[in-house]
């Protein structure tokens, strides 16, 4: 493969064309295209994408990923061209403008190459393989995704951004094809035996990962990750620097389960860092997609739903662990920024938000952030004197602008808006006590936050994907059940409905919504994540309909996607795709197998189901090999393999849940981080009914002297119950330990 793309790279290099040759062919291929029309559009002129719209008017005679380009690829005898992307990725925008509407170029793609266009967050298993291709054969990936395949789907080159000509140490694009051309043309077998050996090697995939489970993979988990911390200003790893929450969850888990202050500090540390720093929107709410620097300063400006509901999770644990305000203002702040701006009106919420926008100081200008930037003056015009420079010695602005870098000088002038001081310290020089601070520093941003939406807010990706939601669904639910607030909830089971309304086809999920339209088979972590959401739906307001729901799609889900040796395949069955995989990686969005193997061993001590609690441990064993060699790039495999081998718990809840004595043992229960607990709550209604089907146990619970009464169980041992909620405290901290 290395020889391979040497062999590439000096064809490009050495079998250029000469100029006169270059304009000789040029001419004839602008004569013999295939009589596409720009201003008709491609064959993408149908499609619902957001992304694919993005490029229906592209002098590129794009199509969709389908059997049409594949046929008249074999029929023509001409190699594929594929291009992956999303469209509110920032390098996705700039190949687009530079090569994909360069008529040189697309002239040359017409006529030698069949192009196809494909939206990576509506086709994920497409996505999936050649994302995999790409990074087998470069060493690296990321999106714009490009790649050359055969028409039988095999790639035989693959890239991810070119200049449209050698630059930034590149090549160019334009040499790129040419070089491909004469390859096509001349050495046809050698880019045959390239593209079976890399389809052999995805085909291949993570087979013989089954190993048994040992405890000692969770400390050496730590370990790495321990390794990988950045203690000055938070996360792991240097610049970029990315959230990936599924961290966090682990690390507070394990703290949970092995008490070492070291991981729960380094999670708190980190997420004091993140929502001080400027990729926290501090006047919108939500987090923008990284930090470009170390100290998370200068973010990517994105925005993505599954970052909104992950980071939003996080925030809620570190709540419960440390009680702060703070945490609850930067959790409550990000899900009413998700009402606000990315939920359908009927219930569902979409995909992301664009990074580039348009400058509302020159408005012919679109550049990255412009939407979010402030100059000074901006805010003294906006604000009164007093509240202005409270708010600009808070937020670090700046004169000329406080960016940290600027390679593009896309922030001169301009603020990126972070937490330059504490509360504390900006009241005292203010002259304030910190709750007068606050409330000026909450009016300034109001106020600023009406300013910004008369500017032209960034392009919004508006389909609705099924995993995403689940993960949001998962946020609304838990913030509802601890902050006990049922507008959360409310858009927990809008959303809920909605997908089950609308995605669920003849007993099976769909990925992706539009305008109407339903579409693509779901992928595992469409079914996985969406369980997840009904779980924790569940969980906070203990309606068996919503369980039934889970159990349901996890039948479905375990009919599509298990593979016999264990676990499950990310992709359902298709002649569609090269290969079906299983991704070793929990990144920025968890693995499907991750969370299916935390939702089957919920659902297990919920049902009495053994069965979902062996799927659960096979899953986790089939990724044992990765895990005992290096188990932090699946750090909620390990959350799961820690729940999967903790001892069981359940807290018992006996009473109405309007009851006021009811309601007080459960905030004991919801201001505590219990990861491994299994609450539920009875009352002789439908619940009690449902459960008794399948926990016995459950017919033997009854209140205490009237009361609402808690059974606090282990390993099916119940301690006696108690019905105050001081009791229950004691009973949780382990100073209540008799049993019966």
């Amino acid at each position: 493969m290395k020889a391979f793309i040497l062999l590439v790279a000096i064809l490009c290099l050495n079998s250029q064309l000469s100029i006169a040759e270059q304009g000789g062919q040029m001419k004839e291929i602008q004569k013999n295209t295939s009589g596409f029309q720009k201003e008709l559009g491609n064959h993408l002129i149908n499609e619902k994408s957001p992304y694919l719209q993005q490029h229906a008017y592209n002098p590129v005679d794009w199509y969709p990923w389908g059997d049409a380009a594949f046929a008249r690829a074999a029929k023509e005898n001409k190699p594929i061209f594929l291009s992956i992307g999303y469209s509110t990725c920032h390098w996705c925008h700039v190949m687009a403008h530079e090569s994909f509407e360069d008529q040189e170029i697309a002239d040359f793609l017409n006529k030698y190459f069949v192009c196809i266009k494909v939206d990576r967050e509506e086709r994920p298993g497409i996505d999936q393989i050649y994302m995999a291709a790409t990074q087998a054969m470069t060493g690296n990936g990321g999106w714009p995704m490009s790649l050359f395949l055969f028409s039988d789907k095999k790639p035989f080159y693959a890239g991810t951004y070119f200049p449209p000509r050698a630059a930034y140490g590149r090549p160019g694009f334009m040499e790129i094809l040419q070089a491909i051309h004469t390859a096509w043309m001349t050495d046809r077998d050698n880019l045959s035996s390239s593209a079976d050996k890399i389809t052999a090697h995805i085909q291949k995939g993570n087979r013989d990962g089954i190993k048994a489970l040992e405890k000692k993979w969770l400390s050496k988990g730590f370990s790495q990750l321990e390794e990988s911390y950045e203690p000055q200003y938070g996360g792991f790893g240097s610049a970029p620097k990315f959230p990936r929450p599924v961290v966090l969850d682990f690390l507070l888990r394990y703290y949970k389960a092995t008490a070492n202050k070291k991981a729960r500090d380094m999670v708190l540390f980190t997420l004091e860092e993140m929502s001080g720093g400027g990729m926290y929107d501090q006047i919108g709410g939500g987090f923008h997609r990284y930090s470009v620097d170390g100290e998370w300063r200068i973010p990517h400006f994105e925005k993505m739903l599954y970052d909104q509901s992950q980071l939003a999770t996080a925030y809620l644990h570190g709540y419960q662990i440390t009680a702060k305000k703070s945490y609850k203002r930067v959790v409550t702040q990000i899900l009413d920024y998700v009402l606000r701006e990315m939920r359908h009106f009927e219930g569902g919420f979409y995909s992301a938000e664009d990074a580039d926008s348009v400058n509302p100081y020159n408005p012919k200008e679109h550049s990255e952030g412009a939407y979010y930037l402030w100059t000074e003056d901006e805010i003294d015009s906006v604000l009164g004197n007093k509240e202005s420079v409270l708010f600009k010695s808070f937020y670090g602005v700046e004169k000329n602008g406080n960016a940290l870098q600027d390679p593009q000088k896309e922030f001169s002038g301009r603020n990126i808006l972070y937490q330059k001081i504490d509360l504390s310290e900006a009241a005292r020089e203010a002259g304030l006590n910190d709750d007068a601070a606050q409330k000026i520093l909450s009016s300034a941003a109001a106020q600023l936050l009406d300013r910004r939406k008369t500017r032209t807010a960034p392009h919004l990706d508006d389909k609705i994907i099924t995993a995403w939601n689940g993960l949001m669904i998962s946020s609304f639910a838990q913030a509802g059940r601890i902050f006990e607030e049922e507008h959360y909830l409310a858009a927990a089971n809008r959303a809920a409905d909605f997908l089950l309304n609308t995605l669920l086809v003849d007993g099976e999920l769909m990925r992706r919504w539009r305008d109407g339209e339903a579409r693509y088979p779901a992928g595992l972590d469409d079914y996985s994540f969406l369980i997840q959401g009904l779980l924790d739906l569940y969980a906070a307001e203990q309606n068996p309909i919503r369980l039934q729901q889970a159990m349901q799609l996890t039948k479905t889900q375990i009919a599509l996607f298990t593979d016999i040796s264990g676990g499950f395949y990310d992709s359902p069955e298709s002649a569609d795709l090269l290969a079906r995989m299983k991704a070793a990686y929990d990144g920025a969005e968890p693995s499907g197998n991750s969370v299916a193997a935390l939702n089957l061993l919920r659902l297990s001590a919920v049902t009495g189901n053994k069965e979902w609690g062996d799927l659960a441990r096979k899953c986790i064993e089939s990724f044992g090999k990765a895990l005992a060699s290096y188990p932090a790039a699946m750090p909620l495999m390990l959350s799961a393999m820690d729940l999967q081998m903790d001892d069981h718990k359940q807290i018992v809840i006996v009473g109405n849940k309007e009851d006021k004595n009811t309601k007080e043992l459960l905030r004991e229960i919801n201001s505590r981080y219990l990861p491994n607990t299994l609450v539920l709550q009875v009352n002789g209604g439908e619940n009690q009914k449902f459960l008794e089907k399948y926990l016995p146990f459950i017919e033997t619970v009854s209140k205490i002297d009237g009361k609402a009464s808690a059974y606090v169980c282990e390993n099916f041992t119940c301690k006696m119950p108690v019905n105050t909620r001081r009791n229950l405290a004691l009973l949780l901290d382990g100073k209540m330990l008799n049993s019966y």
